[in-house]
């Protein structure tokens, strides 16, 4: 093999992996697409403003699970709003909440 039949399969192995780079690359560039797609569609679908959240949103606010937060509903701990089958909280009770039961540190001295 010569020089130039050397040249010629270097660069058709570089254009092969020239062309298996950019297929790599159109892949990603649709998978980022679609990641965006999916976050402009969460943050529209935010039909409720910030200060009134679902119970999924309270419990991880709260940190606490959806039974500790039916007993806080059942119990009159936590006021909510249902709509249907749906139930909100307003943050700003949540935060209440919080902070009727807030202690302050002390030292032990």
């Amino acid at each position: 093999m010569g020089p130039v039949e050397i040249i010629q399969e270097v660069y058709r192995k570089l254009m092969e992996t020239i062309e298996s780079m950019q297929e790599v690359y159109r892949k990603l560039a649709d998978k980022m697409d679609n990641i965006e797609k999916k976050l402009d569609d969460y943050k529209n679908a935010k039909a409720l403003p910030a200060d009134w959240l679902d119970i999924q949103d309270a419990c991880q606010v709260l940190k606490i699970s959806k039974r500790t937060l039916q007993s806080y509903r059942d119990n009159g701990i936590l006021p909510f709003s249902q709509i249907g089958g749906k139930i909100y909280f307003r943050s700003a009770d949540i935060e209440e909440h919080l902070n009727r039961h807030y202690n302050k540190a002390f030292n032990k001295k």
